[in-house]
Formats: structure tokens, C-alpha cells, sequence
């Protein structure tokens, strides 16, 4: 059954967006130090030899610039490859209930939030000569 909202972010994701309110998730440097621990616990995710062809192409494509993701979400890093495997290989032929889960493990593995990514998102814009700064 479903639930209504958005699913709650993860510590580490929101230190990394810059989401953590303090009134609402508690203070930052025991979030800071939790997400440290976590790391710590399960490491640092890697990707797994048997991982080749295009999934390793989306490895290091996807997976690798996320440095939020920690060893606990490696299954779910894994399936998103192998998914995405599928899809270049026959695109036509890829069931829409696999695009459903594709985009449910994009999601899973904050890969789908423009904040996340590097770049120039987010920067300063110049000023507009007819209306001045944002």
C-alpha cells in the first residue's frame, strides 16, 4: 500500500544538499558524527568485480560521482546497473514495469536530485543589467 509524501531523505543526503534544519532533524554535528559511523560500519562503496560491460559504463557513470552512497546501499547500486544493463541493450523491449524500477532504485539512491549534482547548479548568475540580482 502506499504512503503519502515524500519518503524521508537520508542523514548523509541531507548534510550533503544542504537540507538539514536543525529544528527538524536535530543538530548537525551528531547527524555528521552518525553518518561517519555509518560509513565507518559499512564502508565505503565499491564496485564489485563481477560488474562489467555497460553496468560498469553506468558504475562509473552514476554510481561512482555519488560520494553520499556508503557500502549499505551497494545491492541496491548494483540492481541500477544491471537494470540499466537491460535497457541499452534492448531499449525497445524494455518492459515498463522495469522503468518502474529503474526509477525506483534512482530515487533509493538519491540519483534522481539536481542538488546532488556537481557543476555549476546552483551557482551564482551574473547580474542582469534591467533587474539586478535574483
Amino acid at each position: 500500500m502506499a504512503t503519502r509524501g515524500a519518503k524521508p531523505k537520508a542523514a548523509h543526503l541531507r548534510l550533503v544538499d544542504g537540507t538539514h534544519r536543525t529544528a527538524r532533524h536535530g543538530d548537525s554535528k551528531k547527524a555528521k558524527e552518525a553518518v561517519e559511523e555509518t560509513v565507518t560500519a559499512f564502508g565505503k562503496l565499491t564496485k564489485p568485480a563481477s560488474i562489467k560491460g555497460a553496468a560498469a559504463v553506468a558504475w562509473k557513470k552514476y554510481i561512482e560521482p555519488a560520494g553520499w552512497l556508503d557500502g549499505s546501499r551497494e545491492p541496491a547500486a548494483i540492481a541500477f546497473c544491471e537494470l540499466w544493463k537491460e535497457f541499452q541493450f534492448n531499449p525497445t523491449g524494455f518492459p515498463s514495469a522495469k522503468h518502474g524500477q529503474m526509477r525506483a532504485y534512482m530515487s533509493e539512491l538519491g540519483l534522481t536530485d539536481e542538488r546532488n549534482r556537481g557543476g555549476d547548479y546552483g551557482a551564482k548568475k551574473e547580474e542582469d543589467e534591467f533587474f539586478g540580482s535574483e
